[in-house]
C-alpha cells in the first residue's frame, strides 16, 4: 500500500504555526516512505472561510519550503480539494447513513437547543443533545423535512466502547453512553468536520491520519462512521501540542501563531521549519541546526516524544540567527532583503505616508525604521492617558485586539471603525485610545497616519505589538479578561447572514457564531 497522508487547514485566518508544524511531519513522513502528501482545503464555514485566506494559506506554507503532490492548485486524480465544491458526496453519504439506520434527521430549533443547555447548566449535567428527534418514524422525518430546518444527527450506540488504537499512545477507550450525537449535516446543506473528513479521507485513500492530540476526543466518532459505511479506517497518529512558556496550548494571546508574523518580523523560512522539526522530535545529529532532507532520512514517528515542545522564541531567534550567518552570502542575504520588504512594492507603499513628513531623503528611514523591527519599545508614560490608570488603558488594548480581529476586510477604514467602536464601548475621547496605540504600534508618541500604518504593518505583527504594550502594564489575568470579553461580546454582536437551507424552506437568519 502506498503511503498517503493529508492535512486539512481551514481558510478562517492567519495560517497558524501549529498548521505548519503537522504539515511539515506529514510531509516528512511521506517522503520518507515513498508516498504522497495531499494539501485539503476546509472551507465549509462558510460565515468565515475567505478565498485570500486559502491564498495567504498556500503562500505561507511555500515560504516554509513545504511541498504537497496534490491540492487546490495543484490538482490530482482525487480532487476537488476545497471541501465547498464536494457538497454532493457529503449530502448522498448523510442520505446513505439515515437510510441505513445509523443516522436521523433532527428539527430541534436553536431555541429549543439553548433552553436545553440552559437547564443541563442549571443542573451541573453534561452538555449534549438529549435525543429527541432520534426515533421519529422515517415517514414524518421526510414529510417534515419538506417544510422544516433540520440537520442530519450521527446515531450513537447507547452502549458498548470505542476503541482507538493510537500509534504513539497505544489503545484509548471512549464509552459511547458518554458521547453526543453529533451532526453530520448542517441545516445550510454543508457537513460537518466530522463528517467531511471521513469521506474525504476515504476517497482520498488516506493511509495515515497523522494529526494534532486535540483530536482525540473526535476519533469515536470518525471510526464508528467508518464501521457504519464499512470503510477500513486509517492508521492513527496524534502528534502532542505546542505550548506557551506557561505549559498551557500555544496561542496568539501569548505568542505569536501566525507564520505570516514570523515572515513579516523577519525570521527565515528554512529557519521556522527547522525549528519547527525540533518540536517533540530529536535532531538527526548532534546539531540541532539541519536540513530537511537530513531530517526525513531518518524520520521515525516512533521518535515523537508525547512531552509536549514549549515554543521557545529565544532559541527560535539563536536558529534564525545561524541561518542567516552561516548559509547566506553577502549577495544571498541582499535577495532575502528585498524579497522581504525591501522591494519596490512595499516601499511604494511607505512612501505615501512619509513623503509629508520629510525634509531631506535621509528622514526617510529614521522615520519608518517601525515599519522593519521585529519588536518596538514603548514606556509606560507613553501607554496610559492622562488621569487614566495602567489597568485601564491594558483594558483598552484588549479590546482594540478583538476590534481589529473582527475588521474584515483588514483595510484602512475597517480598522478605523473597529477603532472608533472602542471608544464608544469605554465612552473614552478617540485620542485617548489611539494615543496608547502610537506608542504601542511605533513605539513613539506621534507618526504617520495610524490606521494607514496598522494596515501596512498587517494584523498579526501588530497584535504581537499590542499584547507587548499590555505586558509593559502588567497585563491582564484570564478572570478580567473572561469578564471583559463577555461584556465586548454583549455590546458587539456578531453580524447576521443569510444561510439557504434548501428547496422548498425560506431562508433564515443565523449570526456568525451559530
Amino acid at each position: 500500500m502506498s503511503v498517503r497522508v493529508r492535512i486539512a487547514p481551514s481558510p478562517t485566518g492567519s495560517p497558524h504555526v501549529g498548521t505548519a508544524y503537522i504539515a511539515l511531519f506529514n510531509q516528512a513522513f511521506a517522503r520518507r516512505h515513498g508516498g504522497q502528501f495531499i494539501l485539503r482545503i476546509e472551507d465549509t464555514d462558510q460565515a468565515r472561510s475567505r478565498p485570500e485566506y486559502e491564498q495567504h494559506l498556500l503562500q505561507s506554507l511555500a515560504w516554509l519550503g513545504l511541498q504537497w503532490d496534490e491540492g487546490p492548485d495543484l490538482g490530482g486524480s482525487c480532487g476537488p480539494y476545497r471541501q465547498s465544491e464536494r457538497l454532493p458526496l457529503y449530502q448522498e453519504h448523510a442520505r446513505q447513513l439515515v437510510e441505513a439506520g445509523h443516522a436521523y434527521y433532527c428539527f430541534c430549533t436553536p431555541q429549543r437547543l439553548e433552553a436545553l443547555r440552559a437547564e443541563q447548566r442549571r443542573l451541573k449535567l453534561s452538555l449534549g443533545y438529549d435525543r429527541h428527534c432520534r426515533d421519529l418514524p422515517l415517514a414524518e422525518t421526510d414529510q417534515r423535512r419538506q417544510d422544516e430546518p433540520h440537520v442530519v444527527r450521527l446515531k450513537m450506540p447507547l452502549e458498548g466502547k470505542s476503541v482507538l488504537q493510537d500509534t504513539l499512545r497505544g489503545a484509548i477507550e471512549f464509552e459511547y453512553g458518554l458521547l453526543d450525537e453529533q451532526v453530520l449535516l448542517k441545516s445550510d446543506g454543508f457537513p460537518t468536520y466530522h463528517l467531511a473528513v471521513v469521506v474525504d479521507d476515504h476517497l482520498m485513500g488516506i493511509t495515515h491520519v497523522i494529526r494534532g492530540e486535540e483530536w482525540i476526543n473526535s476519533s469515536p466518532k470518525h471510526l464508528l462512521l467508518y464501521e457504519r459505511f464499512g470503510w477500513i479506517p486509517p492508521i492513527h497518529t496524534h502528534l502532542p501540542l505546542l505550548l506557551n512558556p506557561d505549559g498551557s496550548k500555544m496561542s496568539k494571546r501569548r505568542n505569536p501563531t501566525s507564520i505570516d508574523y514570523y515572515r513579516r518580523a523577519g525570521y527565515l523560512g528554512p529557519a521556522l521549519r527547522n525549528y519547527l522539526g525540533l518540536m517533540n522530535y530529536p535532531p538527526p545529529g548532534e546539531d540541532e541546526k539541519f536540513t530537511f532532507e537530513q531530517w526525513v532520512a531518518s524520520f521515525d514517528l516512533a521518535k515523537v516524544s508525547l512531552g509536549g515542545s514549549v515554543f521557545d522564541l529565544d532559541k527560535l531567534l539563536w536558529l534564525n540567527a545561524r541561518y542567516l550567518r552561516e548559509d547566506l552570502t553577502d549577495a544571498a542575504l541582499l535577495g532575502e532583503l528585498k524579497n522581504w520588504l525591501l522591494n519596490d512594492e512595499h516601499l511604494a507603499q511607505l512612501v505615501p505616508l512619509m513623503h509629508q513628513r520629510m525634509e531631506t531623503l535621509g528622514d526617510f528611514m529614521p522615520k519608518c525604521a517601525f515599519f522593519f523591527a521585529r519588536k518596538v519599545e514603548c514606556s509606560p508614560e507613553d501607554l496610559v492617558p492622562k488621569k487614566r490608570e495602567a489597568q485601564e488603558a491594558v483594558q483598552v488594548l484588549q479590546t482594540v485586539l478583538w476590534a481589529m480581529e473582527g475588521a474584515l476586510p483588514f483595510n484602512r477604514d475597517a480598522v478605523e471603525e473597529a477603532i472608533r467602536k472602542v471608544s464608544e464601548f469605554w465612552t473614552w475621547p478617540i485620542r485617548e485610545v489611539t494615543g496608547p496605540l502610537f506608542a504601542a504600534i511605533m513605539g513613539q508618541k506621534v507618526g504617520p497616519p495610524l490606521f494607514e500604518s496598522i494596515v501596512l504593518l498587517g494584523l498579526d505583527l501588530s497584535r504581537a505589538r499590542i499584547l507587548d504594550a499590555m505586558n509593559v502594564l502588567g497585563g491582564l489575568s484570564k478572570k478580567k479578561a473572561a469578564e471583559l470579553e463577555e461584556r465586548w461580546k454583549a455590546a458587539t454582536p456578531s453580524p447576521t447572514l443569510l444561510f439557504d437551507l434548501g428547496p422548498g424552506v425560506a431562508q433564515r437568519n443565523r449570526t456568525v457564531e451559530d
